[in-house]
C-alpha cells in the first residue's frame, strides 16, 4: 500500500503526539511508582517502629508490675514482722506471769497442808507456835502479792489491715495519660543583653481521675522568625531544642538577634511520655544587623563573611621598613590612584584608604555592634561615616562626615579619636574587643572597651545624614559581631560621655 505524499507528515505528527502522550504517561507512572515505593517504605518503617515500640511499652509494663509486686511483698514482710514482734512480747509477759503463778500456787498448797496439820495439834504451846508460823507465812506468801489478771490480752485487732482502697485503686489502674501543655507566662519572660529568659506555668492537674502523674522535666524549642505569627513563621528556620529542663523557666544565653522575633514553645514530660507543645509565643528581638559591603572594600582587603583581612598585592610597597631595604628602585611600589581606579569599581576605596563600609544604614534609633581583633593585627580604625562624605581615597576621621577611633601597634602602641582631620590621643590600653554604640537621634557615638567595661571615647554631635559603619584595616584583620542588642550597661556610659570633651563638627 502506498501512502499519499500529504499523509506522511500527518502520520508523523500523530506519532509524535502519541509519543509525547506516552512519555507523559510514563512520567506519571514513574512518579506514581516512586510514590508507592516511598509509601511502602514508610509503612514498613512504621510497622517496624510499632513492633519495637510495643515491645518497649510491654517491657516497661512488666518492670512496673514487678516493682509493684516487690513493693507489696516488702510491705507485707514489714507488717508480718510487726505482728510477730507483738506476739513475742505478749508471749514473754504471759510466760513470766505463768511461771510466777505456778510458784505462788505451790507455796499456797504447802501452806494449806501445814495449816490443816496444825489443826490436829493438841499441845497448846506447839499449836501457838505453829499458828504464828502460818500467820507469818501467809503474810509473805507470793499468792497474796501476785495479780490475778493477765498482763496482756490476746486481742490483736489493732494489726488488722484493710487493702480495699488499694485494691480498688489497682482495679482502676489505667495507662498514664500524657501531660497537658504548659502555658508560657509572657509577663515573666525577659529579653536583655542577647539573653532570653522564658518562663511558663504548668497545666493544672485537675481531679484525680485526670491526673497525669508528676512532671519529670520540660522541653523547650525555639526558632528565629521574621513574623510574630506561628503560621507565617512555619516555613522559616527549624526548631532548636533544650531538653531535660527541671525548672519552670530557662535562660538562653549569647544569642545572635539576626531576626525580628524568636518563637518559643514548651511541653511537659512525665514518666510515660511528652505532651503536646504549648501555643508558640513570639518575643521581639530587634538588633542592628549588617555585613561588609564588599563592593566598597579596597582591592587589598579581603572580605570573608564577618571578617576583613589585609592581603597586600605588593608587600614592599606598604611596609616602609621593607621599602627602605629595596635599594634597586626609589619608586614606591604602592599602586597609584589612577591604576587602582582602573583596576577596581567606582565605589571601591583605593590608594592608601584601606577601607570598607557596612551594608546597612542608620537613620534613627540606637544601634550597637562590636569589633574583635585578629591575633596578627597592626593597625585599624572603626567608626561611622556619611557614605556620601567619603571619597575613594579618603581615610576615616579626616573628613567632616566621619568619626572613628584609630589604634596601632606597629612601632608603638597608640589609640586616638579622629574626626574632621583632628586627632585626640587616648590614654588607654589597646582593647581586643571594642563596642560601638550609636544613638542617632541624640547624636551620641561611644566607643567602649567591652572586656574592661570602660568608656574609651565618645563623640557628641548632630547627625544630618544616614550613617554607615566604617572600617579601616592595615596589616592583620578584624571581625565584626552584629545582631547585638544595646547592652544594659550603656546607660552608665552615657552620663559619663556628656561630661567629656568631644570632637564634634
Amino acid at each position: 500500500m502506498t501512502l499519499l505524499p500529504d499523509c506522511a507528515p500527518r502520520l508523523s505528527l500523530i506519532m509524535d503526539s502519541q509519543k509525547e502522550a506516552l512519555r507523559r504517561i510514563i512520567s506519571t507512572l514513574a512518579n506514581k511508582n516512586e510514590e508507592l515505593q516511598n509509601f511502602l517504605e514508610t509503612v514498613d518503617n512504621t510497622l517496624v517502629g510499632l513492633q519495637r515500640e510495643s515491645c518497649k511499652v510491654m517491657t516497661d509494663l512488666e518492670e512496673e508490675l514487678e516493682l509493684l509486686s516487690s513493693a507489696v511483698h516488702e510491705r507485707g514482710e514489714e507488717l508480718r514482722d510487726i505482728i510477730r514482734e507483738e506476739k513475742h512480747r505478749k508471749e514473754a509477759e504471759l510466760q513470766e506471769q505463768l511461771s510466777e503463778g505456778k510458784v505462788a500456787l505451790q507455796s499456797c498448797e504447802q501452806l494449806l497442808e501445814f495449816a490443816n496439820k496444825t489443826l490436829g495439834i493438841t499441845t497448846e504451846e506447839e499449836f501457838l507456835t505453829a499458828a504464828k508460823q502460818i500467820k507469818e507465812r501467809v503474810t509473805m506468801a507470793p499468792a497474796f502479792r501476785l495479780t490475778t489478771r493477765p498482763a496482756v490480752s490476746e486481742n490483736m485487732a489493732q494489726f488488722t489491715v484493710d487493702f480495699s482502697a488499694e485494691r480498688a485503686g489497682l482495679q482502676r489502674l489505667e495507662f498514664l495519660p500524657v501531660p497537658r501543655p504548659p502555658e508560657i507566662d509572657v509577663s515573666r519572660c525577659v529579653v536583655c543583653d542577647n539573653n532570653v529568659t522564658v518562663a511558663w506555668r504548668p497545666a493544672d492537674e485537675g481531679d484525680n481521675d485526670d491526673f497525669t502523674g508528676p512532671i519529670k522535666s520540660y522541653e523547650l524549642e525555639y526558632r528565629k522568625a521574621s513574623h510574630d505569627s506561628s503560621a507565617r513563621a512555619a516555613a522559616e528556620a527549624c526548631w532548636e531544642k533544650i531538653c531535660d529542663i527541671r525548672d519552670s523557666q530557662v535562660t538562653i544565653s549569647d544569642l545572635k538577634f539576626d531576626s525580628r522575633f524568636i518563637m518559643f514553645r514548651v511541653r511537659a514530660k512525665n514518666k510515660a511520655a511528652a505532651g503536646e507543645f504549648s501555643e508558640p509565643v513570639a518575643m521581639e528581638t530587634r538588633a542592628f544587623n549588617f555585613g561588609f559591603d564588599a563592593a566598597t572594600a579596597h582591592a587589598e582587603l579581603k572580605v570573608h563573611g564577618d571578617t576583613v583581612t589585609w592581603e597586600p598585592q605588593r608587600v614592599k610597597g606598604h611596609d616602609p621598613r621593607l621599602r627602605a631595604k629595596d635599594c634597586k628602585s626609589s619608586r614606591s611600589a604602592t599602586p597609584s590612584p589612577n591604576k587602582a581606579g582602573n583596576r577596581t569599581g567606582r565605589d571601591r576605596f583605593a590608594g592608601e584608604s584601606y577601607t570598607v563600609l557596612g551594608d546597612q544604614e542608620m537613620a534613627g534609633g540606637c544601634h550597637y555592634w562590636e569589633l574583635r581583633l585578629l591575633a596578627d593585627w597592626k593597625s585599624f580604625s572603626v567608626g561611622v561615616a556619611y557614605r556620601s562624605s567619603l571619597g575613594r581615597f579618603d581615610q576615616l576621621g579626616k573628613s567632616a562626615g566621619s568619626w572613628c577611633i584609630h589604634a596601632s601597634q606597629w612601632l608603638q602602641n597608640s589609640l586616638a579619636a579622629k574626626h574632621n582631620n583632628r586627632a585626640r590621643a587616648l590614654d588607654w590600653l589597646l582593647p581586643q574587643r571594642i563596642g560601638i554604640y550609636c544613638d542617632y537621634d541624640n547624636g551620641d557615638l561611644c566607643f567602649i572597651d567591652v572586656d574592661q567595661r570602660r568608656l574609651l571615647h565618645s563623640f557628641k554631635t548632630k547627625f544630618s545624614q544616614p550613617l554607615v559603619p566604617a572600617f579601616t584595616v592595615w596589616c592583620g584583620g578584624i571581625t565584626v559581631v552584629t545582631g547585638l542588642q544595646v547592652p544594659s550597661f550603656i546607660d552608665s556610659f552615657l552620663s559619663t560621655s556628656r561630661s567629656l570633651s568631644d570632637l564634634s563638627q
